[in-house]
């Protein structure tokens, strides 16, 4: 497989920080890949398709103090 594209969030920069909270998403063949753009060295989270979508879905609903 090729290397991932990384997408950054259409909400990244929206929170107190003025463009610091920076998150960015890719689809991998494991799973979607979760990763700061600010340190991209640094790795990534994996999670499998289903957990994503909770993921999203809790934010989405508000369930996460992020």
């Amino acid at each position: 497989m090729s290397e991932p594209v990384w997408r950054k969030s259409s909400r990244s920069g929206s929170g107190a920080g003025g463009g610091q909270d920076c998150v960015e998403i890719a689809f991998l063949a494991d799973g979607r890949g979760i990763r700061d753009s600010k340190a991209p060295e640094a790795g990534h989270l994996t999670l499998s398709p289903d957990t994503f979508a909770q993921l999203i879905a809790r934010v989405k609903r508000g369930d996460l103090n992020i």
